[in-house]
């Protein structure tokens, strides 16, 4: 068995949840986090503020979660916010496309809107019980400082900053944008500066989101209006008036906008959004962050393979990022398992399963990744504003939203199943 063994670093949602794939598989797989363990009441303290972040979980991440045993602790807490609809739609045009059905007594799913400590906390429960717990090592609040390559048969020793040493068969790097992992490595990164930066908040709103998840494309850059779960009593007596906001801005737009006070803030956002929920009551937690897409010139090497936002980071206009992470922990754990079985236990991460996963996983996401960046241009920037490209992209919206089969296959396509 220790020639099997996985060495996973990064414990966030990617990683966790790869960790609980394969020690479901009974496949031996020690877990690196950088960030010191949460005891419970680290946890509650946590949970009991509203994010303003949300992951728009489509159904193949739900039902992932659900595999490892993840959905079934979010859905008990509440803490979710379905959705049935998505409207797309630009201020200055005749485009719109509404996606889903608002009208049948039992709409269809297409996805939840989760906090990523909500997620992360029924990870972190899972990664404890029993039915997982004799083939899964979890080491938390301690960095690695060195990894060495040892040769195909005996993979690589990584070197932990207090000194502990560990040797893996397959080292998989699921620790984010910045990944330490794919630098030591020697792999390199194409990257895409947007020359945007996101404002991000949660917002009181006077009309409620009616389980619809909401994006304005606006000549400076989208605006999403997602809907968040309610928290307190207060809430849940008048539910549905929370969103949270992902506001795309040229970069010293949204810096001088950062500047204002909340009050400002919160005006101009639903002016933005041209009312479409009504004025804005609160606004709690804003921050900002730059936007660039980047992806790995290759996703793996001897004994090693990036996965999540290791291997690639998208535009937030679709909020596809964490889905496609979880595409990889889907085509990963099962190239690994049944490469694993075909060969009667012989073969764990050799080359050819890595390359496999690259081949099932890289050309998707470099489409969805250059797709998202086409779509920003098509709708922000000097060149989107032009006559000929506003009366291009409307007609184009125009005629999508009336082809009914096709906009059962976009939702389809977005839910990821």
């Amino acid at each position: 068995m220790k020639n099997n063994h996985t060495l996973i670093i990064g414990s966030g949602i990617v990683g966790a949840t790869l960790a609980l794939k394969l020690a479901q598989a009974k496949m031996p797989v020690t877990l690196i986090d950088a960030r010191p363990a949460r005891d419970e009441s680290g946890w509650q303290a946590v949970l009991s503020r509203r994010d303003a972040r949300v992951y728009a979980l489509s159904l193949a991440s739900i039902n992932l979660l659900k595999d490892v045993g993840a959905w079934q602790k979010i859905a008990l807490s509440g803490r979710k916010a379905d959705y049935s609809q998505m409207q797309v739609w630009q201020l200055n045009g005749m485009g719109e496309l509404l996606f889903g059905d608002s009208e049948s007594d039992a709409p269809e799913l297409l996805g939840s809107m989760v906090e990523p400590a909500v997620i992360e906390y029924a990870l972190s429960q899972r990664l404890s019980e029993d039915d997982v717990s004799d083939y899964l090592t979890v080491i938390a609040g301690q960095k690695v400082v060195d990894m060495d390559w040892l040769g195909t048969e005996q993979g690589y020793r990584v070197t932990l900053e207090e000194g502990a040493v560990i040797d893996a068969r397959l080292l998989v790097g699921a620790d984010g944008r910045g990944s330490f992992v794919r630098q030591q490595a020697g792999i390199g990164l194409d990257t895409l500066d947007y020359q945007q930066t996101a404002i991000c908040c949660a917002i009181q709103t006077a009309k409620p989101h009616q389980a619809t998840a909401r994006q304005a494309m606006l000549p400076t850059g989208t605006l999403a209006l997602l809907p968040l779960a309610d928290i307190t009593d207060e809430d849940k007596a008048n539910p549905q008036h929370w969103q949270s906001i992902v506001w795309t801005l040229p970069r010293n737009q949204a810096l001088a906008l950062i500047e204002e006070e909340d009050r400002v803030i919160a005006d101009k956002l639903a002016a933005a959004s041209n009312y479409e929920l009504g004025a804005i009551s609160q606004i709690e937690s804003i921050a900002s962050f730059p936007l660039a897409a980047q992806q790995a010139k290759s996703y793996v090497a001897d004994n090693l393979v990036l996965i999540g936002d290791a291997a690639h980071g998208v535009h937030p206009l679709a909020g596809q990022g964490l889905n496609l992470g979880m595409l990889d922990v889907k085509a990963l754990s099962e190239q690994l398992t049944h490469d694993y079985a075909r060969s009667g236990g012989a073969i764990w991460g050799s080359n050819q399963t890595l390359r496999t996963y690259e081949r099932l996983r890289r050309p998707h996401n470099s489409l969805m990744m250059h797709s998202f960046s086409a779509l920003n241009w098509l709708f922000a920037g000097s060149l989107a504003q032009l006559r000929p490209v506003q009366q291009i992209r409307s007609e184009g919206m125009y005629r999508v939203g009336k082809m009914k089969p096709l906009m059962r296959l976009f939702a389809k396509q977005a839910s990821g199943v």
